[in-house]
């Protein structure tokens, strides 16, 4: 049995009263424990840092162009990931209080991302209310503290301190509380030159990203295209027979003008069900969940670039519905709450297994690649067709009938392989600058485990001091 001694004195000095155990124990007791044998500071106090919770612009009408709006779901691994960013007006733009400067940490404060953390790396943009921005003030670098709340010593405090049942949250006295160590100007500026060193890498991998996507649409004369909403139009009484809809929405124009720039393709164009397997995942039910085991992907744990972990199950049940395990060569595409957003599994993945929300995707025609694929699943050409399946739901789900009549171009071999190309050189800087991390935090923690210098000869030892 674990329990701990606490003074009542410590329970009433708490902002919030709390009084569960969890809230005391040992776990976080021996960290807290360890840090404050350090030098450290509190994030709260007023010489250390500001923060500072976004807001939603009353009315805001998210747009495709304008002033970045960032949320949470847009945090990927520590950068921001702008594939899917929304933006707002001039107008909706809240000023000066809620913009952005380079070197702002940002720290997901609500629901499934929460302890999530983001580095900005440029000035400009917003963000919304289940985020919280740290501008620091102290001598501590941005980079380093960026680092330390990414790792074990801070995400057990951004565990601790969270509140709520259904919805967990942070608030800002929450965040306030938060304490980083300050360690040796030396080995903090180590740190910083392993953290820029990272991003440096993912600006190549979203610039070849980028690039790719731009010979996609040139290629179907979609690169200038924009989503425009007519109030009017004229449409035959045949086609909403044809469509079995008879909302207005389904049938705007501009659905039309991407499905006929994709029938329009010099190579054609197929029906994805006719390129490939569709296999649908498996719901396990929250009771089901435990702290540490295989992990369950959820619809909020994937992105076009990487999974995140946040519920696992047991070892025994994965093993009744491992049929449910992805394999090397699929692709992973969401269809329900955030439907259209595809993972390509290039390398033998870890064991784990899928929501309902998911299906699995296997190619079984040589017509096309699967970086080409999963580039157009995760492009306007997509997106645009979801939105006029899904249009005017509540809660949003694609039906898999729906995903298997979404319409795909075939391009000509050579610019799908050098489309392939690209994807495969983004898609491996994307795991340098994840690696370059993951060794800077493990740097940081060892360096508070024991000390500076034995951290640094970690690094060393990685080549990368």
């Amino acid at each position: 049995m674990q329990y701990s001694i606490v003074n009542f004195s410590e329970v009433k000095s708490s902002f919030d009263f709390r009084i569960d155990a969890e809230f005391y124990h040992q776990k976080f007791r021996q960290k807290e424990k360890l840090l404050k044998k350090l030098n450290w500071i509190k994030l709260g106090d007023d010489e250390v840092s500001s923060i500072q919770f976004g807001t939603t612009p009353s009315g805001a009408n998210f747009k495709n162009e304008g002033i970045p709006f960032i949320r949470s779901q847009d945090f990927v691994n520590g950068y921001i990931d702008t594939e899917r960013l929304v933006y707002i007006s001039n107008e909706d733009h809240c000023g000066q209080i809620y913009s952005l400067k380079e070197n702002d940490i940002l720290i997901a404060a609500v629901g499934a991302t929460i302890g999530a953390i983001g580095l900005s790396t440029s000035a400009g943009g917003n963000f919304n209310q289940n985020i919280a921005r740290i501008r620091l003030r102290h001598e501590i670098l941005p980079e380093f503290l960026f680092i330390f709340l990414r790792g074990k010593f801070g995400q057990y405090q951004l565990e601790k301190l969270n509140t709520g049942n259904a919805q967990p949250y942070l608030n800002t006295h929450n965040i306030s509380s938060l304490i980083a160590v300050c360690l040796k100007e030396s080995f903090q500026a180590e740190i910083s030159k392993v953290v820029r060193k990272a991003f440096l890498k993912i600006d190549q991998a979203r610039s070849l990203y980028q690039e790719a996507k731009s010979i996609l649409l040139s290629e179907l004369g979609l690169a200038d295209w924009q989503s425009k909403h007519f109030l009017t139009f004229v449409k035959n009484y045949s086609d909403t027979g044809q469509a079995e809809r008879i909302d207005a929405d389904y049938f705007q124009p501009k659905y039309d003008e991407i499905t006929n720039a994709i029938k329009n393709c010099s190579g054609g164009w197929s029906k994805l069900g006719d390129l490939v397997s569709v296999k649908k995942c498996v719901e396990v039910g929250s009771a089901e969940y435990i702290d540490d085991g295989i992990p369950f992907v959820r619809v909020s744990n994937l992105s076009p670039f990487g999974i995140t972990k946040e519920k696992y199950i047991s070892e025994s049940l994965y093993s009744e519905i491992k049929q449910h395990q992805p394999e090397q060569g699929e692709i992973i595409f969401t269809k329900d709450a955030t439907p259209g957003i595809a993972y390509y599994l290039n390398e033998n993945p870890e064991k784990m297994i899928p929501s309902s929300g998911i299906l699995r995707l296997k190619t079984r025609t040589k017509k096309i690649n699967n970086e080409y694929l999963t580039l157009v699943l995760n492009s306007l050409l997509t997106k645009e067709q979801v939105n006029r399946d899904v249009g005017g739901s509540v809660i949003l789900h694609w039906r898999p009938e729906q995903v298997k009549g979404t319409i795909i171009p075939i391009l000509p071999k050579r610019t799908q392989t050098e489309i392939q190309q690209k994807m495969v050189k983004s898609s491996n800087l994307r795991k340098q600058f994840n690696q370059l991390l993951e060794h800077a935090k493990r740097a940081v923690e060892i360096a508070v485990e024991k000390d500076e210098q034995v951290a640094i000869k970690w690094l060393e030892s990685k080549g990368l001091n």
